[in-house]
């Protein structure tokens, strides 16, 4: 991704402090104000379905440059939970905070990766039609797509490994190579925070590596919050974990505990790390 023509995390065109850093490290000036503001806020959240309650009481804050996997059972609440970041959803009651304004208001400052899109596969756009949908998400209102804005779009693909493919009609891709056209869509809104929810479910387990490689180099210049099952990219990748079956536990490191897999199984489970099946709590002993 370009690089912004600050260094402050927050993304918001802070020019306060001193000289930029010679390495091609993206710190932030020591007296930027923006980079002490979180990311995400939540506080006293509460969400229901047709008076069903999905969360309750969603307390928790995320710190600019943290790059946290969210766990727990299908069904838990972790989708929506990012919906509720997102503005797609309203909370029953409770605050939300994203980079310090409303969900709905921070909308053009974030990227998101469905696990799940409605996209037409018989619909005739290209790969390169896709990915430059991103750009437009963020320009405003009336600004076509211009030769201008072709190399993000182009750095982005590449990125994933979808360039040699920009002219292929997105209904003729696998499910796991739309994945990553959805992912390079995401990438050229050169978002501050990316959502993402399963983003390897489709694919295959080489690019699920380089995945998470480049999103680790992202995560230099912008907060990562991804819905995850995979146990491995706990270990390898993430800074902290946030267990979702409801409520939600919130640790500011890389691990799981038995706190966690308390509230979110209840019983033994089979989680998936790096394509092999691994039993994370002991059996149940029989009567």
């Amino acid at each position: 991704m370009k690089q912004k023509e600050h260094n402050c995390l927050q993304g918001a065109g802070c020019m306060q402090g001193a000289e930029r850093p010679a390495s091609n490290v993206i710190l932030p000036p020591d007296n930027c104000p923006l980079t002490t503001m979180p990311a995400i806020e939540m506080n006293g959240v509460w969400f229901s379905y047709d008076k069903t309650p999905i969360l309750e009481d969603i307390n928790f804050t995320v710190k600019q440059g943290d790059f946290l996997a969210m766990i727990g059972p299908n069904g838990g609440g972790k989708t929506t939970l990012l919906k509720l970041l997102l503005g797609i959803l309203k909370p029953d009651r409770g605050t939300i905070k994203v980079l310090g304004d409303a969900p709905h208001q921070a909308r053009r400052r974030v990227g998101y990766v469905p696990q799940n899109t409605d996209l037409n596969n018989t619909f005739p756009v290209s790969v390169m039609d896709v990915a430059s949908m991103g750009h437009l998400a963020r320009s405003r209102m009336g600004k076509i797509f211009s030769s201008q804005d072709r190399p993000v779009v182009e750095e982005a693909l590449r990125k994933v490994g979808m360039w040699d493919r920009r002219h292929t009609p997105i209904g003729k891709l696998s499910g796991g190579q739309r994945q990553r056209v959805l992912i390079a869509r995401a990438l050229v809104t050169e978002p501050e925070i990316l959502f993402l929810d399963e983003p390897t479910a489709k694919v295959d387990p080489e690019f699920e590596n380089n995945i998470y490689d480049f999103l680790k180099e992202l995560n230099r210049q912008a907060t990562i919050m991804t819905i995850t099952h995979d146990v491995g990219v706990i270990s390898r990748y993430v800074k902290s974990v946030a267990c979702v079956n409801r409520t939600l536990i919130y640790h500011e490191e890389p691990r799981i505990t038995h706190e966690m897999l308390d509230m979110a199984y209840e019983c033994p489970v089979d989680l998936i790390a790096h394509g092999i099946p691994h039993r994370v709590l002991p059996h149940h002993e029989e009567n």
